[in-house]
């Protein structure tokens, strides 16, 4: 119910509703020691003395039931198939054991966790091999045993990766990109970093990724050089993120390549208003702070500023604090392209999510997939509209032929 530095307050969660148990704590900072001021147990309700679950019905079990939803969707949550066991054996396994139960069923569909470590750079060198332009770069480490390192073993540690076409098609997309991390829900977790980009007809493209530990300077500074060096060489890219401060000192290393003129960086407003929302209560504040930022000119800009001024001047100093060229599109020198959030890559993240919980070599696997079917509809479209059109101008060709030039009834100049 409450907890902080200095107390903390639970009770039961059928309080008041046949149980009386409940417990407060506070700190005693004379003593530094916490404290038990009240207690009232044991527990008088039914509910935290009966389980619903069976020993027997183990995840081994509930493996077999849940196997063919896995099958068809490895992102299907653990509360629908506790829903779907318990329909089937009429008790409700833990939350635990469904989870190694799909565990096992997304290894035996796609592949073994530890097996797909292994298959992995044999499955790159097929794609550089077949595919030339292919970049995939794997980072491993020495395995240590306490003080020694034993060299005959390595681990997996960051990976880089992207296909020719995506390099190829960012040449002819908006000079900018989005980048964002999602967390990875399989056996051994770990983050994918992402790089989106947009064309002129406002198709999201991917055009890198990354397996990193987590979001760090170094895995962003990692994915950030490797993104620059192989994708994104031109100058005055723009770079959409959130304020993570892994992101931040990436771009800003001295030798990073993304520093201005090379490069510049906004940030996602999303990101800021819900930080500011933070700091500052109220109903419209949000509200002021994005209307503010998406303002194209400065005297819209300043209305609202003064808006917010008016009520509280500490929301105007927040605000100063960060560069207008990083969050306010009237001082974005026409880069954004109207892009004020990072909202492309929630969009592709939604469309991965099916994939973050599968092994490794079949995650990768699964991009190269999703973008080669595509390029296949997007060049099968592009060819339907070149046909479209090549026939229109024929027919339009065919019809001025057959029209005799006649003189202009207004200023008998030839029509």
């Amino acid at each position: 119910m409450e907890s902080d530095s200095l107390k903390y307050q639970g009770r039961c969660k059928e309080f008041g509703n046949g149980c009386t148990w409940l417990i407060r704590i506070v700190m005693r900072k004379r003593k530094s020691t916490w404290e038990v001021r009240r207690y009232n147990g044991p527990h008088t309700c039914m509910a935290t003395s009966i389980s619903s679950d069976h020993r027997q019905l183990d995840y081994h079990v509930i493996c077999a039931r849940i196997f063919s939803l896995v099958r068809v969707d490895a992102s299907v949550s653990i509360k629908v198939l506790q829903e779907a066991t318990e329909a089937t054996y009429g008790f409700k396994p833990s939350y635990r054991k469904v989870w190694l139960a799909k565990q096992k069923a997304v290894a035996q569909i796609y592949c073994n966790w530890e097996e797909s470590y292994a298959d992995l750079p044999r499955w790159i060198l097929g794609v550089m091999l077949t595919m030339d332009g292919s970049v995939a770069l794997l980072k491993i480490s020495p395995v240590r045993v306490g003080d020694q390192v034993d060299e005959e073993r390595v681990y997996f540690h960051r990976m880089f990766w992207t296909f020719p076409p995506c390099v190829e098609a960012f040449r002819h997309c908006k000079p900018l990109v989005s980048i964002d991390g999602t967390h990875l829900y399989g056996k051994y977790g770990g983050t994918l970093l992402l790089a989106i980009a947009q064309d002129g007809n406002s198709n999201i493209l991917l055009v890198a990724f990354a397996l990193v530990e987590g979001e760090n300077a170094e895995s962003w500074s990692y994915f950030l050089s490797n993104l620059r060096r192989h994708v994104t060489p031109q100058e005055g890219i723009l770079v959409i993120s959130d304020r993570h401060n892994g992101i931040k000192a990436a771009l800003e290393s001295p030798d990073s390549g993304w520093r201005p003129p090379h490069a510049y960086r906004a940030f996602c407003i999303r990101h800021v208003a819900a930080n500011f929302a933070l700091t500052f209560k109220g109903q419209d504040v949000r509200r002021w702070l994005v209307n503010a930022a998406y303002e194209k000119t400065e005297a819209e800009f300043d209305y609202w500023f003064d808006i917010m001024r008016s009520e509280n001047p500490a929301m105007c100093d927040w605000a100063n604090r960060m560069d207008y060229e990083m969050w306010t599109q009237h001082k974005d020198g026409g880069r954004r392209y109207g892009h004020t959030t990072t909202n492309i890559s929630e969009c592709v993240k939604s469309v991965l999510k099916g994939t973050r919980n599968l092994p490794v070599a079949s995650l990768v696997k699964s991009t190269y997939l999703r973008l080669a079917e595509l390029f296949i509809v997007r060049g099968q479209t592009a060819e339907a509209q070149l046909g479209s059109g090549q026939r229109y101008s024929q027919a339009l060709m065919r019809a001025i032929d057959r029209q005799p030039l006649t003189a202009s009834p207004l200023t008998g100049n030839p029509s």
